[in-house]
């Protein structure tokens, strides 16, 4: 690789990779501020101990904490809440435990911000002319396609499991409210920002810096207590350089063939498929890095395969970051859900999500 090229990769990489630090401090200190805790307790008073719309509330929450603080946000600070909720109430773990573990990955199509693989696309939607707006327009409905097809399947699996009522919940803990709400409020003011289609790194950094400082005022020793993942950023940093290097030295024809290179709904199903299959295989980052270069053509091929790394990586426990997270907050709080059982329901959400969104984005390609 020569000192262009990996000054470009550097270029196209290094802003993904502010925002994900950036965003991971805003969600860090939001979670110790009780911004979550008190979230799920309102949602469990606003439900009026009834158990289905006290889940139905706690998919709409996955689903805006996905949207606009990322899936990997959902994943690791929803899940201990949802399931400290299912935990305090009395209430079966799985059906929480898999809304987090679902809507963290079939909820992030919608905005950029949502998914690291969209702020990696975003650069060729730009380049294809769509910019932010045109990528909001031509997620939309496979977005929504999604989270509909991934609410049919848990209540499908579980309905039994979300009926009846429950007793008064529990009052959440306490907490410093000037921290709380000074953290409420950036957190509700970063979506409409990043929805606005402003640069997703700036309006995380500029969120992080103002959480630093009121943290820093009245709590200093929980910024002693941040997990910052400075290796996991490295990490991803490596990654794209060796998929860089690996498609210069053979891996593009090879994915050229498979991957085929037309419009029709045929070519889009099979370059979703390519990458539902891909990212449970490997892990869905490393696989849209290596198939975005056989999608960047065409804004629908590059939305299939969105749809394919993002929505569908739901059946083995490596094929996301988020899924990840997921299964280490769960072993925490001492929830197991069988590795069998997770992967064929996990198999059978992805498969009518995956349909549902590519159908939303057939409707508009």
């Amino acid at each position: 690789m020569s000192g262009v090229e990996l000054a470009d990769l550097l270029a196209r990489v290094g802003p993904v990779l502010v925002f994900f630090l950036a965003i991971t401090v805003v969600a860090e200190i939001a979670d110790a501020a009780g911004v979550f805790d008190v979230a799920g307790h309102w949602t469990a008073r606003a439900a009026r101990h009834r158990v289905v719309v006290l889940w139905l509330l706690f998919v709409g929450l996955a689903v805006v904490c996905t949207v606009v603080l990322s899936l990997d946000t959902t994943a690791v600070l929803l899940t201990p809440v949802g399931l400290a909720i299912a935990r305090q109430l009395g209430l079966p773990a799985a059906p929480f435990a898999l809304t987090t573990l679902w809507l963290a990955n079939t909820a992030s199509l919608l905005l950029p911000v949502s998914n690291l693989t969209n702020l990696l696309a975003l650069h060729h939607f730009d380049r294809l002319g769509l910019g932010h707006d045109g990528y909001i327009r031509l997620a939309a409905l496979p977005a929504l396609g999604a989270v509909a097809g991934t609410v049919v399947v848990l209540w499908a699996l579980h309905r039994r499991e979300l009926g009846g009522r429950y007793v008064p919940d529990a009052p959440p803990d306490p907490h410093d409210r000037t921290l709380l709400r000074g953290s409420g409020l950036v957190c509700l003011a970063v979506g409409p920002l990043f929805a606005a289609g402003l640069n997703p790194a700036v309006v995380a950094t500029v969120a992080a810096a103002v959480l630093l400082a009121l943290a820093a005022r009245r709590d200093p020793s929980l910024l002693r207590r941040l997990k910052v993942p400075w290796p996991m950023a490295l990490g991803f940093a490596a990654l794209f350089v060796l998929v860089d290097l690996a498609l210069s030295h053979g891996l593009q024809p090879a994915l050229v063939a498979v991957a085929g290179s037309g419009g029709t709904p045929a070519d889009l199903a099979r370059l979703t498929g390519l990458g539902a299959v891909s990212a449970n295989a490997v892990n869905n980052l490393p696989a849209y890095l290596a198939l975005e270069t056989v999608a960047q053509d065409a804004p629908g091929r590059l939305m299939a395969l969105l749809i394919g790394v993002n929505v569908a990586p739901l059946v083995t426990p490596w094929a996301s970051l988020a899924t990840l997270l997921w299964a280490q907050r769960c072993r925490a709080a001492a929830v197991r859900i069988g590795p069998v059982s997770l992967a064929l329901q996990g198999l059978l959400c992805a498969v009518v999500a995956t349909a549902l969104s590519l159908a939303g984005l057939l409707l508009v390609a």
